[in-house]
């Protein structure tokens, strides 16, 4: 097991997750798009958002790779089903504290409960689950993020 592992699968794992998610809009199973609402946070302008949220969750994918490095390290087995469970409990906590609670909270051009007809915002409030993204949204998110922790456990498994 190795970091440089656990980086190399966190890239293709964030590749795998990006493409299922625009995928998943492309197919109008949702509404969101990740690397915006992340590019947004940065910029107003559209376009440098959508470059500036596809680099941004390219790092956070590798941040979080490291953080399920950890974990298989601490446990001392790194199965591809560890991975998907990780991915799944990540995928919960994106859904439900990250997108819904947190980023809210700081993402200057998101709208929030207080908004009202004069305030104009850029995204509107992902509500409970990320729902308003449309209602497979979490379905969707949820199991991107649990093929990215199997690609993260078998980078693992294949630099044995």
């Amino acid at each position: 097991m190795s970091v440089w592992a656990a980086l190399a699968g966190g890239f293709v794992g964030t590749a795998v997750l990006t493409t299922v998610l625009r995928a998943a809009s492309e197919a109008h199973l949702t509404r969101m798009d990740l690397p915006f609402l992340l590019g947004t946070v940065f910029t107003a302008d559209r376009t440098r958002a959508k470059a500036l949220g596809y680099a941004a969750h390219f790092v956070f994918g590798l941040i979080f790779s490291l953080g399920y490095y950890a974990i298989f390290s601490a446990l001392g087995r790194h199965d591809w089903w560890l991975g998907a469970l990780l991915g799944l409990g990540h995928g919960v906590a994106a859904t439900t504290i990250l997108i819904n609670v947190l980023l809210p909270l700081v993402h200057p051009r998101m709208g929030s409960p207080l908004s009202d007809a004069t305030t104009v915002a850029l995204l509107e409030l992902p509500g409970f689950l990320a729902r308003n993204y449309g209602p497979q949204t979490p379905t969707v998110t949820v199991l991107a993020h649990v093929l990215y922790g199997t690609v993260i456990a078998s980078f693992l498994t294949l630099a044995r």
